[in-house]
């Protein structure tokens, strides 16, 4: 039976959503990444639904998009990633096409790159049937959940396809070593012309870039080299090119130049609950260097970020960077204590904060406070270039939990 084309795929998903209550599949079963709607997860969720929307007799498996339709726009990668997929940004599912109102109970969701269902669709935590996930485990997941695999790596990608890899045999390589050779199966009959190309395209990106082309050896995990060498074994355009594929998105990815600062903060944004505190992560592909100098001056850099913090209720900002001076990659990271508490806690994260390896930044050029008691920040380079938001987050929201 000839498969749809991604592009299909999607239409499909997106009509179904917009079917009459009546007319809908009960339950909706949607695949959904993380909060901050990086590549990973976008690319995750529309990878992993379309492999088990298309085999083992799986329901339709809607991948949502986890944010606004309005902020793609704040995703130039992904939309040169959908452009090497034969997609374009109009074609995702996104927050704004969920039905309202839409009941709990009539839906189910397999998690991507995260572990705990946060913000608008916190909600639907009691529905999570499946997890494939590469972050710390959060505990909220029931053990009995089937698929549950919550492990180091990377990129989530790589444990996509690794956990999937028998149905990407099947549907890529159009044969089903047991039932193939009885039904006559032939390629075309599974997937339509230059289709595997472009799922396999979808796939690699956020590997690739996630790994610094598996150049990153404190990030990568066997999976993730494994991961790239399957989908490269399935690539069947002349001459393609996993390092020129990196160099293409990966340049697009640092390109912020046309993003006002506001725009860069809330990129890629994510927040967390933790003892009744706010926590807010922004993860930047430029340094503090090229921040103070798009803002002009400290001051207007400190207040937009303090005007973010604000829209977004936070008792502790934090700014995380990544670049690449020289050629060499640095991490730099922004505390910022806006409450009480949250200067309190900010104080504890110089105990439990040690692993990052954190020195000073430009003499404390950005450190202070408002010279009233109230807020508290420090901005430090980071020697841990292992340690991403996965293992940043867990340091900081402990501590916000104030020690009994």
């Amino acid at each position: 039976m000839s498969r749809p084309t991604l592009q299909a795929f999607l239409a499909t998903a997106r009509n179904a959503l917009r079917a009459p209550p009546a007319q809908r599949p009960k339950p909706l079963t949607f695949v959904v990444g993380n909060e901050s709607a990086d590549l990973d997860s976008l690319c995750c969720a529309i990878v992993y639904a379309y492999i088990r929307s298309h085999t083992g007799h799986h329901a339709l498996h809607i991948p949502l998009s986890n944010l606004p339709r309005a902020d793609l726009g704040l995703r130039p990668e992904m939309a040169a990633v959908l452009q090497h997929a034969g997609l374009a940004a109009r074609d995702l599912v996104t927050l704004s096409e969920l039905p309202d109102p839409l009941q709990p109970e009539d839906t189910r969701w397999l998690l991507v790159d995260h572990n705990c269902l946060t913000g608008p669709l916190k909600r639907f935590r009691d529905q999570v049937v499946g997890c494939v996930d590469h972050h710390v485990d959060e505990g909220a997941l029931p053990a009995g959940i089937e698929p549950r695999v919550i492990e180091p790596c990377g990129s989530c990608m790589s444990l996509v396809v690794d956990e999937c890899r028998p149905a990407w045999t099947q549907l890529l390589q159009a044969q089903d070593l047991e039932a193939a050779p009885a039904r006559g199966a032939a390629a075309a009959d599974l997937l339509p012309p230059g289709e595997q190309d472009r799922l396999v395209k979808l796939a690699l990106a956020p590997i690739l870039l996630d790994t610094v082309n598996l150049t990153a050896e404190a990030k990568v995990r066997p999976k993730d080299p494994q991961a790239v060498r399957f989908l490269e074994a399935q690539i069947r355009e002349p001459g393609f090119s996993t390092t020129r594929y990196y160099e293409l998105i990966s340049a697009v990815k640092e390109d912020v130049s046309g993003l006002s600062l506001r725009d860069i903060f809330r990129k890629d944004f994510k927040q967390w609950d933790e003892a009744g505190l706010s926590l807010g992560i922004s993860c930047v592909v430029q340094g503090f260097e090229y921040l103070l100098e798009k803002a002009g001056t400290k001051h207007v850099f400190l207040a937009e970020l303090a005007a973010w913090a604000d829209e977004r209720k936070l008792d502790v900002a934090a700014v995380m960077t990544t670049s690449h001076p020289g050629g060499n990659f640095h991490r730099q990271l922004l505390v910022w204590g806006l409450t009480d508490r949250g200067k309190a806690a900010i104080g504890r994260f110089g105990d439990v904060g040690r692993p990052l390896g954190l020195e000073q930044w430009e003499d404390g050029a950005l450190d202070g406070d408002d010279g009233d008691g109230g807020n508290t920040r420090f901005a430090w380079r980071q020697a841990n270039l292992a340690a991403s938001r996965k293992q940043v987050a867990p340091l900081l929201r402990e501590a916000l939990r104030e020690k009994k």
